[in-house]
């Protein structure tokens, strides 16, 4: 067969073909392609043929390599004497002959000419088997190409065949697929690439499989629903199809298709709240007789009375897009909602907000305020926070935090109105979250200091007073469990009573480090059990804090007997390299009513007075040991709660309630709103 350019090409003769461009120069003006990228431009052209049902196949060889791959649709194929514009005009396309059409529907995808031409990034070779109707006869013929000749085609002459139009891809010497690349990768971008265009021709039935088997792409829809809008003046029905995606679909903007009695799509539209920043991704199918006779007026000199059938200037489109716009910002309201959330965790986890002591009991409600107002404002303008970089965001959050602090919040209107255009229902909505969160706030702060005072009031009554017959494990244990913030914020229990040492471990590796597995403790101690077990991270600083507290019966005297079982708990730890990393730092604290009479507890008190910290009897490099009483305890309490006290001016006498019975007083405790977080548990595989 003799070589020749397209322009040497007799329509009657096309054995072989070129296209206009070099080889090197397709692969690098292709060179943004990948594999799924490829594949989902073959997929398009067999729906840009009319196609409703494309397959795509492929066969595994014993390794999981892919040993055979095609594309198969039932489109009107590719007509012999149109080869030429199909395969030639490279970055040109037929498709874009009807320019206006191809921009405001989804008929035509196809609209570079590249399309056939992207095999080469998973293939070597690519062949067609087309099908194609010519008065009223079918015709077959095969075309052919390589990657190492793009820009040359070789095709057989046509053959009258009994078989239906359609086209047949098949690529052979495939690489950079897996059977794992279509059960990841491929289905995935498959599903955000043709999701929408299926949902479009639902009523057509349109099909996309993989080996027979429908592409399922349920699991990219967050919401969807069906609802029906009646224009009461003409009784005009519009039936409408929301869907909102939880991921962002491929090249398709969040849009209205608006689509006749017919079922087939007249134009569409990007909606009101396309590319808002926000995440909310989402397609509107709008059915009705009003889109039959639609005419797409762009030329807004000609007067209506000369057009035929409808347009944009009927009051009819004009209500079914407010309908539609109001019906996109209520369902959008939840979601952001529930976005905003989820970003003040990112934030959080990029360490943006201001610097924030979590041992003060203000400044975390200072910080919880910030976040709130951070939600509010994403939720009017998610624009404001997008496409910022780490110090622009701890500048931006570094200024909120001052206006809050100036308690000048009514400054943020002016200065988001300087960035966005608030409606009255926005200024509405962000007024009330300014005083919600400033009140809620409030509230909830002062009701966490009441409670916390509670509990001290309640905790003297099962230690001072005998007639409760409080006991250790039943009931002093039980409330501790629920109030650990007594030796400090923000810790997570880890351990409590009847918790054997290596449990404890599994507890400790699975809350630091996401792992389950079994551990082995080797020392004679191992089968102890700590009354309190907790842990804290700071991540400014990378250090791992940990406490373990031991409680006493009130009626028990804290001494040497006392104070070695604590150490007892500091050599199984200090033996176990797992718990010994170089940044976890051990406090235990041995806790009672009063000391015994042999001096022992006071001789460790003079021995480590050298240190000068209150309480330790002992300190070597990451290891502390306190002993307290009680009453240093609830005193300690107090000294760093009474300014807070005294601004809000408790009635503390109030806080206090009399019972007879102490299991009464462990009862109301687990309610309280000062409770800490449960034990860490391990979930079950």
């Amino acid at each position: 067969m003799t070589a020749f350019t397209f322009h040497d090409v007799p329509k009657t003769d096309l054995a072989m073909a070129k296209i206009e461009i070099t080889v090197p120069g397709i692969k690098k003006a292709l060179s943004d392609y990948n594999y799924c990228k490829a594949l989902a431009e073959f997929i398009w052209n067999g729906f840009d043929a009319k196609a409703t049902s494309v397959d795509l196949s492929f066969v595994c060889n014993e390794i999981g390599n892919i040993a055979s791959l095609s594309i198969k649709d039932n489109g009107y194929g590719i007509p012999y004497d149109r080869l030429p514009s199909k395969f030639v005009p490279f970055y040109e396309s037929e498709k874009l002959a009807s320019t206006m059409q191809a921009q405001l529907t989804s008929a035509v995808h196809g609209k570079n000419g590249v399309g056939r031409l992207t095999f080469f990034h998973f293939a070597f070779k690519a062949t067609w088997d087309t099908v194609y109707q010519s008065e009223g006869h079918n015709y077959q013929y095969r075309i052919e190409t390589n990657a190492n000749k793009l820009n040359h085609y070789d095709s057989t002459p046509p053959k009258e065949v009994e078989d239906l139009p359609g086209t047949t891809v098949t690529f052979d010497g495939i690489k950079n697929i897996t059977a794992y690349n279509f059960e990841t990768d491929i289905k995935e971008f498959l599903k955000r690439e043709f999701g929408w265009f299926l949902e479009l021709n639902q009523s057509k039935c349109y099909c996309l499989s993989i080996n027979g088997k429908a592409l399922d792409y349920s699991s990219i829809i967050g919401d969807k629903g069906v609802f029906c809008q009646t224009y009461q003046s003409t009784g005009l029905v519009f039936e409408i199809k929301y869907i909102q995606w939880n991921t962002r679909i491929n090249d398709e903007f969040s849009r209205y298709y608006f689509i006749d009695s017919k079922e087939n799509e007249v134009f569409k539209e990007t909606t009101t709240l396309n590319n808002k920043s926000d995440h909310y991704y989402h397609s509107v199918f709008v059915k009705s007789e009003l889109f039959d006779n639609f005419i797409i007026n762009t030329d807004e000199t000609i007067p209506q009375n000369q057009l035929f059938g409808h347009s944009k200037k009927d009051d009819e489109y004009k209500y079914i897009k407010t309908e539609i716009d109001k019906l996109l910002r209520k369902k959008r309201k939840p979601f952001l909602s529930e976005y905003a959330d989820k970003l003040v965790i990112d934030l959080e986890s990029e360490q943006v907000f201001p610097k924030c002591n979590s041992d003060n009991l203000w400044e975390r409600a200072r910080r919880d305020e910030l976040k709130n107002v951070v939600k509010g404002i994403f939720q009017i303008e998610p624009k404001i926070f997008s496409n910022l970089n780490q110090e622009q965001k701890k500048t931006m959050f570094g200024l909120l935090d001052l206006i809050i602090d100036a308690d000048e919040k009514d400054k943020l209107f002016q200065i988001l109105e300087g960035i966005v255009s608030l409606d009255s229902d926005e200024r509405k909505d962000f007024a009330d979250l300014l005083k919600a969160t400033r009140l809620s706030s409030i509230i909830s702060t002062i009701r966490l200091i009441e409670d916390r005072y509670r509990t001290i009031e309640d905790l003297k009554q099962l230690v001072f007073n005998p007639a409760l017959h409080a006991n250790e494990k039943d009931h002093i244990q039980a409330v501790v469990e629920k109030h650990y913030w007594l030796f400090g914020e923000q810790y997570h229990l880890v351990a409590a009573a009847e918790t054997k040492f290596e449990e404890a471990l599994r507890r400790y590796i699975y809350y630091l480090r996401g792992e389950k597995k079994p551990v082995q403790i080797d020392h004679v101690d191992k089968n102890r059990e700590m009354d309190i077990f907790a842990v804290r991270q700071d991540y400014q600083h990378d250090i791992i804090n940990n406490i373990v507290v031991e409680l006493k019966h009130p009626s028990i005297k804290l001494g040497k007997k006392e104070l070695d079982q604590v150490d007892t708990y500091l050599n199984v730890i200090i033996n176990e390299p797992m718990f010994n990393g170089s940044n976890m730092h051990w406090e235990f604290y041995l806790i009672g009513n009063c000391f015994d009479g042999s001096g022992h507890i006071e001789r460790q008190f003079e021995n480590a007075q050298s240190h000068g910290e209150k309480s330790l009897v002992f300190k070597n490099n990451r290891y502390r040991i306190y002993v307290k009483k009680w009453s240093e305890i609830f005193t300690e309490f107090d000294l760093h709660h009474r300014f807070i006290s005294e601004k809000l001016e408790l009635e503390r006498d109030k806080l206090v309630t009399n019972n007879d019975e102490a299991n009464a007083i462990v009862k109301r405790q687990k309610r309280s709103s000062s409770v800490q977080p449960p034990v860490v548990c391990i979930p079950k595989a």
